[in-house]
């Protein structure tokens, strides 16, 4: 038996400069069997019933969630937290220092805002483990591209939340995917589920997978309006009774509940928050920036992450701009930090307005860092060898710098710290203890979570 087929259309807003359309993020949502970017959702209710419900009731959120914003093609180390006044003029380039809200930290004059709220963020300088692959997959899963595949075959930590707490409530997803398609296709991944199958993929709302369904006759607008909602739910409610009787899938049966909440939906529409908090994220498209093969720079998804976690996700990947600056480093760099860190800052500080900031921890980062040598483009090259990192919320000890990197930034110095040693504390503010917590795979042999399992000290 065939999932049916429902979109509940958005409208679309008109007049951008290029003359075209854009949906708004009151656009579609899947209903039923079909695929939320891989996770049907049938599969997404059976996830619920394998994942063990959490119990422990946090602060103001009611659950402890994490928002993971991934800065696709490396950021430069150098450029951004790390600067080097002491180096040579081909290693410091033409950034210069300002500092912060915290005695003693300096950050990159392009960074005011972030600088402004310095107590807010803890920053690692030492960070290495990255290898010279322009993916995703170790900012989200901890693990690179190995010998058994993307992500060497493990989950990402919202697929591993998925799993071991399963939903906060049946009408809304674990784990949500705001990464949108790119053109370098490994940028996209909005975090695999490994050995965890398609029941813990992420739900991914974007535009042109929610564009091929259509519930007749019904618009956002009047997701409100249930009985508005009957003619269509009616055809899907046979679907569900047949099935039923037929056994094909138990979970069906409860599908339809997303459609009848609304909650899912309305925390993708960005239209209900005030033009102040729409001004103070600021706005983008979704359209790549410099035309590269990345992410766009879409402010809007640091405010769609929020209202996400607050309609309780607990997982929401997205990723920003693009940062293989092979070329023209220093020219293109001020604009794209400038729209970084108004969006981060946003995000970080509605977070503490909001008296999430102990339930909700944000990371940012990206594969690798930069070469300390500017190249004969103007340009950084890839450097595995060092990189940093942004946290905040979660409870975490902020307001402080952990680690170093030598004089030219080439490698950690004081304190190195693995980009699993993140996740293990990304974990840990979850209440994932990964010392002691195991996922069966596909033989069912328990497999612990990450390969490093002491979280940061500092942080907690």
């Amino acid at each position: 038996m065939t999932d049916p087929v429902l979109v509940i259309p958005g409208r679309p807003i008109e007049g951008f400069c290029d003359g075209g359309r854009r949906r708004s993020r009151r656009h579609a949502l899947k209903i039923g069997g079909l695929a939320l970017g891989g996770l049907s959702m049938s599969r997404l209710l059976a996830a619920e019933a394998t994942g063990a419900r959490s119990t422990a009731v946090s602060g103001g959120l009611g659950h402890k969630a994490v928002i993971m914003v991934y800065l696709p093609g490396g950021p430069s180390h150098q450029d951004m937290v790390d600067l080097k006044m002491e180096a040579p003029a081909e290693i410091r380039g033409s950034f210069r220092p300002i500092a912060t809200s915290v005695p003693g930290i300096e950050i990159c004059e392009h960074l005011p805002r972030l600088a402004g709220m310095m107590e807010k963020f803890a920053i690692i300088r030492s960070l290495h483990g990255g290898l010279d692959q322009h993916c995703s997959d170790l900012c989200l899963s901890g693990y690179p591209i190995g010998p058994r595949g993307r992500q060497d075959g493990h989950p990402s930590l919202g697929a591993s939340l998925s799993r071991l707490h399963g939903p906060v409530d049946r009408a809304v997803p674990p784990f949500v995917g705001l990464s949108i398609k790119t053109r370098h296709a490994p940028y996209g991944n909005p975090g695999l589920p490994g050995f965890l199958g398609a029941a813990h993929a992420p739900c991914q709302p974007d535009d042109e997978g929610l564009a091929s369904m259509r519930l007749s006759g019904v618009t956002l607008d009047q997701l409100g309006d249930r009985r508005g909602l009957v003619a269509g739910i009616d055809r899907f409610r046979r679907w569900r009774d047949a099935a039923a009787t037929a056994g094909h899938d138990a979970y069906a049966a409860k599908a339809f509940d997303v459609l009848t909440s609304s909650r899912f939906v309305e925390a993708l529409d960005v239209e209900r928050e005030d033009a102040a908090t729409r001004d103070r994220y600021g706005r983008g498209s979704a359209d790549p920036a410099f035309g590269e093969d990345a992410g766009p720079h879409w402010m809007d998804q640091f405010l769609v992450a929020r209202r996400l976690v607050e309609a309780g996700v607990r997982c929401v990947t997205l990723s920003f701009g693009s940062w293989d600056r092979h070329h023209s480093n220093f020219a293109r760099l001020p604009d794209q930090l400038a729209r970084f860190d108004q969006a981060i800052t946003a995000l970080v500080g509605d977070l503490h307005d909001r008296g999430l900031d102990k339930d909700v921890s944000v990371v940012a980062w990206g594969e690798f860092g930069r070469t300390p040598r500017i190249n004969k483009d103007a340009g950084r090259d890839h450097w595995p060898q060092a990189s940093c990192c942004l946290l905040a919320g979660g409870g975490m000890r902020t307001g402080q710098v952990i680690g170093s990197t030598n004089r030219l930034g080439e490698v950690p110095q004081d304190r190195p710290v693995h980009y699993q040693d993140v996740f293990a504390t990304l974990y840990h503010r979850l209440g994932i203890d990964v010392a002691t917590t195991t996922i069966p795979d596909h033989a069912g042999r328990p497999q612990y979570l990450l390969d490093n399992r002491e979280p940061i000290a500092e942080l907690i």
